[in-house]
């Protein structure tokens, strides 16, 4: 039976150990860590696991009998933790975002390849159907190319959501909505159009004067053929989260919507009913997931430690998303257009390069250890079945 330990007990961690529950012929909660006094042991109770607690991840690295490392802490350890349990020959899952820089990023990466350990990034709405689906209809072609996408990644958080300690700060989050919220539309968007060449953005706080990080972003990507537009928010009301591609035939979008139109003699619009017909057929004949969200993508990682397989969700599609994240964060920070690939030698390439260039728009000056509940809004299911 497969053992896992599971770092950070946070709010995240009420996702994770649901889903590692679903398997238990196959798996088992070995530990859980936190470097919160008693908070683990409260986990543990509440979950009723027969598991040990700790404060100190080095503690479970020791064990001889923990074959997975999952890892729910900030993203500021997110590097740290998941490249000392390589090192230790442990397979890791590790929570979004991947890490704050590319410099982690490419340091998990490289640790990785010298151990030949699994490393997989969160990324669960790639485990919901109706963004498989979307998938595999722009693959399919049926709609053409895209010529624009439109990337909503609303969200609502109050004032005192920055009060937590480790919120709100460049050090410790890494990032606002950009990095927290919207990696998983731009984890969507990458995996679905890839890197985009150039990238402009605005970076704004309209909300929270309890955070340095901002609330707000607009950008504006470009595409050889194509642009993008993402708006990453904490502001929204309503949380309403979308992912719209307008391809040359049809128009296709999450949730699952589609429209096609042809040209009449005048050039004005009239609608292709065939073509909507066909792209909806061809959606209905997809299979359904036997898991989705959190988790489809842990019995993944589940399966590919119990047979040696590959890990759907790699380390290089968690760094691609880190590499646009960046670019948005340098480009709102320079107020210029910033060009992909990034080079290590960029200052944007590491947490001190970053912290030192980027807007702090407000000093956090409240810290709360705990908020209290564990009631969270994880994002849309973007229409997904019950």
């Amino acid at each position: 039976m497969i053992q896992v330990a599971i770092i950070g007990t946070g709010n995240i961690s009420n996702l994770h150990i649901p889903a590692w529950l679903l398997f238990p012929d196959r798996v088992r909660i070995a530990a859980l860590v936190d470097i919160i006094p008693g908070k683990a042991q409260k986990v543990k109770e509440k979950y009723g696991l027969d598991c040990d607690v700790y404060l100190d991840h080095h503690d479970v690295l020791n064990r001889e009998d923990i074959d997975i490392i999952d890892v729910c802490t900030p993203p500021y350890v997110h590097a740290e933790i998941s490249i000392n349990a390589m090192k230790a020959g442990r397979n890791v899952v590790c929570e979004k975002p991947m890490a704050p820089s590319l410099a982690e990023c490419d340091e998990m990466i490289r640790t990785r390849n010298e151990t030949g350990v699994k490393l997989s990034i969160i990324a669960q709405n790639r485990f919901r159907k109706p963004i498989r689906d979307l998938k595999a209809l722009l693959d399919s072609g049926l709609a053409g190319p895209v010529r624009h996408a439109t990337i909503n990644s609303l969200w609502w958080r109050g004032h005192c959501y920055y009060d937590l300690w480790w919120r709100g700060t460049w050090e410790k989050e890494g990032g606002g909505c950009t990095l927290n919220h919207a990696v998983h539309h731009i984890d969507m968007l990458g995996w679905m159009m890839g890197l985009p060449k150039r990238v402009t953005s605005v970076l704004a706080n309209t909300a929270h004067d309890n955070a340095e990080v901002e609330d707000l972003s607009i950008s504006i990507l470009e595409y050889p053929g194509a642009l993008a537009s993402l708006t990453a928010s904490v502001v929204d009301h309503g949380e309403e989260q979308t992912l719209t591609f307008q391809c040359e035939k049809a128009k296709l979008a999450a949730p699952f919507s589609v429209s096609a139109s042809v040209s009449k003699s005048n050039g004005f619009p009239e609608r292709n009913e065939a073509l909507e017909k066909e792209i909806s057929d061809f959606a209905d004949s997809l299979p359904e997931l036997p898991w989705t969200g959190h988790d489809g993508q842990l019995e993944n990682v589940l399966s590919a430690v119990e047979n040696d397989t590959d890990v759907a969700i790699t380390a290089e599609d968690g760094r691609r998303t880190i590499e646009l994240i960046t670019a948005i964060y340098k480009a709102g920070a320079t107020r210029a257009a910033v060009e992909l690939p990034f080079s290590p030698d960029d200052p944007f390439y590491t947490v001190e390069g970053i912290m030192k260039a980027v807007p702090h728009f407000y000093e956090k000056t409240k810290s709360e250890i705990e908020l209290g509940g564990t009631d969270i809004t994880v994002g849309s299911d973007y229409g997904e079945k019950k």
